[in-house]
């Protein structure tokens, strides 16, 4: 049986992107049955790559899995870990997602809202690249602290 080939190359520029080494950190950290022991940080953040074959192989309607869940979590709680470190100030992620896969995601520093995102279809959650991970991350990021700059006082509360 071959192994499925995977959609993020060894030298991939992005592999080294703040967002893509923190995903990887997390996803190590959410793994406590030691699946990943081994595993390359390519193999690792693959899943989240969804080409547009791997998205068409997933249906438009399910119920995601534990998974998927994790890789959720994962990303909101690397969101989370770079604005505190960026910003200087405690980030929390609180997500909240039905069976069915809708909720919402949000980041909070202090009782300031950084990041509020609806989440849809989250069966299907993933990026078309390494590059789009890191672009929108970075701008959520960017997006972030200024709100922290622009409401500190909120933010430090």
């Amino acid at each position: 049986m071959s192994q499925p080939a995977l959609a993020v190359e060894t030298n991939d520029p992005y592999m080294t992107s703040e967002i893509v080494v923190e995903m990887i950190k997390q996803l190590r950290a959410l793994d406590t049955y030691d699946t990943y022991e081994g595993w390359s940080d390519e193999k690792i953040i693959d899943p989240l790559v969804l080409t547009k074959e791997r998205k068409r192989e997933i249906p438009i309607i399910g119920d995601p899995d534990e998974i998927t869940l994790a890789r959720v979590k994962a990303y909101y709680n690397s969101l989370a870990s770079l604005i505190e470190k960026k910003g200087g100030l405690m980030a929390v992620p609180v997500i909240n997602i039905t069976h069915e896969g809708f909720g919402r995601a949000f980041i909070l520093v202090g009782k300031l809202i950084v990041v509020d995102k609806t989440l849809r279809d989250v069966h299907r959650f993933g990026f078309p690249s390494l590059e789009d991970l890191s672009e929108k991350s970075e701008s959520a990021i960017g997006n972030a602290l200024e709100l922290i700059e622009k409401f500190r006082e909120v933010a430090e509360y």
